[in-house]
């Protein structure tokens, strides 16, 4: 059975937010603040949201990709910008299609809710998927900042 795109049911959540953890492995981190009953029910607000997408990636019933997609800014520069937080594929199939797949999905999701602006950042040390990034067409590439409060 092929991998199918879908976006996700808010009964899902407890199943999809332990996907979160390989989010986590190196060279990422655990935040200090994880907490997942807080991720199940931040999940499930962006779930039911008219400005988010949770989209899963299955495959014979099992999870196998996950990516959330949320309209976050209106500049005035810019118009509508739709920001992807989170991407992550299981170990076993990446460099299969599926994390170009759900991407592809959120693109299609950001065009039909007005964004003119697709944007996510990855960490510097995450030089495999930077390499995924640039291998979907010349990005526009910048520095994100962050700190926190």
């Amino acid at each position: 059975m092929a991998v199918q795109i879908r976006e996700a049911r808010v009964d899902e959540a407890p199943r999809i937010v332990p996907i979160y953890e390989l989010l986590f492995d190196e060279p990422g981190y655990r935040p200090e603040i994880w907490d997942p009953p807080r991720a199940e029910r931040a999940l499930k607000e962006a779930i039911e949201s008219d400005d988010a997408a949770v989209l899963i990636a299955e495959e014979d019933g099992e999870l196998v990709g996950l990516c959330t997609a949320y309209l976050e800014l209106n500049s005035v520069r810019y118009g509508q910008r739709c920001w992807v937080e989170d991407l992550v594929v299981v170990p076993q199939r990446r460099s299969q299609g599926v994390g170009g797949a759900l991407l592809d999905t959120a693109e299609d999701w950001a065009r039909q809710h007005r964004a003119t602006h697709f944007e996510l950042d990855t960490g510097e040390a995450r030089g495999d998927a930077q390499r995924f990034y640039e291998g979907r067409g010349e990005p526009t590439r910048g520095f994100s900042y962050s700190w926190k409060l």
